[in-house]
């Protein structure tokens, strides 16, 4: 099949993670041909590489990609269905692992679990939970009462309940299969968090362009 008749499109990402040291189209997105051969060589198309004690995060816009692809196949139509810069990152797996990470995963657990209870109490004292259940009770069983009582431990519980159900998690397990808030809001946060890297290097003259 001639080239000339050939379009090749391309799904690029916003970020991308690789091990590799070496950038190829192919890391970049998806992309589909008509014709499988082209495919397989603008996939092998190198962009960029990573030195050993240079920055480990690089931004590449799509025009260079386009330009890289067209070197090789000046007669193949591109088309860009994605994203315009690429945040592409080398990370190192085996960087992350070992007692390290286990101590850093039990400090943060033990982070959030006593300082969101300590959020919890701060919130029911500023407000006097206790003088309102004890109001409550007397109002309905005409005595004030002479402990805790149902309340106490009915909201305890509700409140539990309604934690769980938030967060739409009992351990590892999903009651739903709905995103979580905290992955909506993870989500939301890494995707600030790459425009901000992009526009920073694009603003700084980093980002791997056209001239």
């Amino acid at each position: 099949m001639s080239t000339s008749s050939v379009t090749l499109y391309i799904k690029a990402e916003q970020n991308v993670e690789l091990q590799t040291e070496d950038v190829y189209v192919k890391d970049i997105g998806k992309m589909t041909c008509t014709d499988e051969h082209v495919l397989a060589k603008v996939k092998s198309i190198k962009l960029h590489r990573f030195k050993k004690d240079g920055e480990k995060r690089t931004v590449i816009s799509i025009l260079k990609v386009i330009e890289e692809i067209e070197k090789e196949f000046p007669n193949v139509s591109v088309e860009n269905i994605g994203e315009t810069d690429i945040l592409i990152e080398q990370v190192n797996v085996d960087k992350h692992k070992g007692p390290v990470q286990a101590v850093k995963i039990a400090f943060v657990s033990a982070v959030s679990f006593f300082g969101t209870a300590f959020t919890i109490m701060a919130f029911h004292n500023d407000i006097g939970i206790n003088k309102v259940f004890s109001k409550v009770y007397e109002m309905v069983m005409g005595r004030a009462g002479d402990g805790y009582s149902i309340l106490e431990l009915s909201y305890s519980i509700g409140l539990a309940v309604g934690i769980i159900l938030f967060f739409n998690h009992i351990g590892g397990r999903r009651i739903t299969k709905d995103p979580t808030p905290i992955e909506v809001e993870m989500r939301v946060y890494e995707t600030d968090v790459n425009k901000a890297l992009i526009e920073t290097a694009d603003r700084e003259g980093k980002t791997i362009d056209v001239h």
